[in-house]
């Protein structure tokens, strides 16, 4: 391996990515890399690949040509393309949709338990209860993102913002080394948004976040680093003020009424 791509200094590479459906070409040659512990943020209009490209990480999609590496900390490097996609998932790369997809007549807790014993199956939960190590780290968990005060309430009684937050923290529960969202921003206020990106500050320093997002002052809040995609194909790359100051990159967004 070249000493270019020190693995401790990337943990996510995207090696010339291209991906076609019925001809009609998604991505277009994409290639980046995502430093380990920050918040990568995929912005373009709508149509732009973005979806396209978290769903070619997870192998969700096969991508036509070109390979995703994961570099795990301490460990040997995973190529994700062709991987089975629960495997991704236990090798470390989480992802939340849109949608979140939380237990709505459980409590938050019961929630957390479930996640931490994902990989062993709704009974094992039932009825091996949690060590105290186990709950400390949810109780620890849920104080990050927020909602240790929420700990014995019905999911379902949670505004969205909350349970967005509670299945971030589902998500960090299982300790993964990267976390991909899609959106978290979507439907929240200005207060939640606010709060989203704080708890995405806060959990950068144990893991790596890439985020799909719309909401630009989220994205100027909480980015280290953000990619522009634009018809597929990458337009530029850099910290939030260079990409916003670029004249291409206004003329894509402002150029379709904004976002």
């Amino acid at each position: 391996m070249s000493m270019e791509n020190k693995p401790n200094d990337y943990v996510l590479e995207i090696n010339n990515i291209s991906v076609s459906f019925d001809g009609f070409y998604a991505l277009t040659d994409v290639r980046t890399k995502v430093r380990r512990n920050t918040v990568h943020f995929f912005i373009g209009p709508n149509g732009a690949g973005k979806t396209t490209l978290l769903d070619i990480i997870c192998a969700k999609t096969k991508p036509t040509a070109g390979t995703v590496m994961f570099y795990p900390k301490d460990k040997e490097p995973v190529r994700l393309t062709g991987m089975k996609e629960y495997k991704i998932v236990q090798a470390g790369v989480g992802r939340k949709f849109q949608v979140p997809s939380v237990f709505v007549n459980l409590t938050v807790t019961e929630n957390m338990i479930l996640s931490l014993k994902g990989h062993k199956g709704i009974f094992d939960s039932i009825f091996h209860a949690p060590t105290k190590e186990e709950m400390e780290s949810i109780h620890s968990t849920l104080k990050r993102v927020g909602l240790e005060d929420r700990a014995d309430v019905r999911a379902g009684s949670l505004a969205h913002g909350q349970k967005q937050w509670l299945e971030i923290a589902m998500q960090l529960l299982q300790k993964p080394e990267i976390i991909m969202l899609d959106e978290p921003a979507a439907g929240m206020g200005k207060p939640e948004t606010f709060k989203t990106g704080e708890i995405l500050k806060e959990i950068k320093k144990e893991c790596t976040i890439i985020v799909i997002e719309h909401d630009m002052d989220f994205v100027k809040q909480a980015a280290d680093i953000v990619t522009v995609l634009h018809e597929g194909k990458m337009l530029m790359e850099g910290s939030i003020n260079d990409v916003l100051a670029d004249k291409t990159v206004q003329a894509v967004y402002l150029g379709r009424g904004g976002e």
